[in-house]
C-alpha cells in the first residue's frame, strides 16, 4: 500500500523467523519476487523496494539479480541492501555507496555453526574419520592402524582471521587443549589476545601451525592469499581448513601441495564453483573433507540469521544506524536519501 515501507526478498529458500518478525514490524510491507519465471513480475516488485533482502549465495542466485549498479538504477527508491549472510559476494559495495545506498550483512549470526564446524573439519582430517568410513565401506580385512590419525590435543591452530567466527574457534580449540595463534590486520595484539590468541605474523602463522584455518573475508587483499608459496610455507605435515570464501585459496596449488605429501590433508567447505564439479581432482583425495558450503547450513543458524536480519531492517526503517553496516562511509547520503524517501 501507499506509504508502507517496502521490504523485497527473493523466492530463494529463508527460515519462517525473517517474515515472521517483519510482519509485526508496523508500517512495512514485505514482497516476494521469483528470481527464475518470470522477469516482469520480478522487476514489478523489485523497482518499487525500499529495502533489498539479497541471498548470499553467489552461484545460487541468478546473476541479474545481484545488487549491481545495473539493478541499482532500476531501483530509485532503494535505500538499504540486505545481505542474507556474514559474505555479500551478490553486493557491489562500491555501487551503492556511489548511490547514497547502505549495506548491511549478518556477521556473526552464524559464528556457533561455522566454528563447530570448523573443528569438525580439523578432527575429521586429522582422525582420518572420512578415509576409515570409506574403507568401511569398500573393503573387509584392513588393520585399523592403516587409518590411524592423530589428536589435536596439544597441536597449534593459526586463524587467519579473528573476528566473530575466529572467535569462537579460538574458545573451541583451548577447550580441545590447543594453542591458539592468530594473525589479524585489523586488530591489536591485545584485542586479538583478548579474543583468545597470541598474535602473529602471517609468515610465523604459516611455519608455526598444525592447522591454518582460513576465517577472513574475500576482498582483493586476501584473493589467492593460499597459493603455492603460501602452502610451501606451512609446516610439512600441516593440515589446510577453510569456511571463510571459495578464491581465497588457490584449488590447483592445494592439489599439488596435497600430492606433494608437503600438506597432510584438508578441511574445505568452500569452493571457486560451488559445488564444485564432480572430477575435481580435490574430491579424489581421501585426505581431503569437502562439505559444500555449508558451515553455516544448520537449523539453528539459519533461524538466527533470518531473525537478526528482519531485526536489522526494522531498525534501519525506523531511523537507527544498524549494527552490521558493511560501508559506514554511505551513512550522510544516506540519511539525506532516507528522509527525503521516507518523509
Amino acid at each position: 500500500m501507499a506509504g508502507d515501507k517496502r521490504v523485497v526478498r527473493t523466492d530463494l529458500w529463508i527460515s519462517d523467523a525473517f517474515d515472521e518478525r517483519l510482519k509485526r514490524e508496523p508500517g512495512v510491507s514485505l514482497r516476494v519476487f521469483p528470481v527464475r519465471g518470470n522477469t516482469a513480475a520480478a522487476w514489478d516488485i523489485l523497482s518499487s523496494a525500499h529495502v533489498y533482502h539479497v541471498s548470499a549465495a553467489k552461484d545460487e542466485l541468478p546473476q541479474e539479480w545481484f545488487a549491481r549498479a545495473d539493478l541499482l538504477a532500476r531501483c530509485p527508491d532503494l535505500l538499504l541492501v540486505s545481505s542474507s549472510g556474514a559474505g555479500y559476494d551478490t553486493v557491489d559495495v562500491a555501487a551503492c555507496t556511489a548511490a547514497g545506498i547502505a549495506v548491511v550483512n549478518q556477521a556473526g549470526g552464524n559464528a556457533v555453526s561455522v566454528a563447530e564446524h570448523t573443528l569438525g573439519l580439523m578432527l575429521g582430517v586429522s582422525r582420518r574419520m572420512l578415509e576409515g568410513d570409506r574403507r568401511m565401506r569398500r573393503e573387509v580385512g584392513y588393520s585399523r592402524e592403516d587409518v590411524m590419525g592423530h589428536e589435536i590435543h596439544g597441536k597449534t591452530v593459526g586463524l587467519v582471521g579473528i573476528g566473530h567466527i575466529g572467535t569462537r574457534v579460538a574458545a573451541l580449540a583451548r577447550a580441545f587443549g590447543m594453542e591458539v595463534i592468530a594473525t589479524d590486520p585489523f586488530l591489536s595484539p591485545e584485542e586479538i589476545a583478548r579474543r583468545g590468541a597470541r598474535a602473529v605474523s602471517f609468515q610465523e602463522l604459516l611455519a608455526q601451525s598444525d592447522f591454518v584455518s582460513l576465517h577472513c573475508p574475500r576482498d582483493a587483499s586476501t584473493l589467492k592469499m593460499m597459493n603455492a608459496d603460501t602452502f610451501a610455507r606451512m609446516k610439512k605435515g600441516a593440515i589446510f581448513i577453510t569456511t571463510a570464501r571459495g578464491g581465497i585459496h588457490d584449488e590447483t596449488a592445494l592439489v599439488q601441495a596435497l600430492r606433494s605429501g608437503h600438506l597432510a590433508g584438508a578441511g574445505l567447505d568452500v569452493w571457486d564453483q560451488e559445488p564444485p564439479p564432480l572430477d575435481h581432482p580435490l574430491l579424489a583425495k581421501d585426505n581431503v573433507f569437502a562439505t559444500f558450503h555449508v558451515a553455516g547450513v544448520t537449523h539453528e543458524c539459519r533461524s538466527n540469521v533470518a531473525a537478526i536480519s528482519a531485526e536489522q531492517i526494522a531498525g534501519v526503517l525506523r531511523g537507527e544506524r544498524p549494527p552490521r553496516l558493511v560501508n559506514p562511509e554511505v551513512w550522510p547520503a544516506f540519511e539525506q536519501r532516507r528522509a527525503r524517501i521516507l518523509g
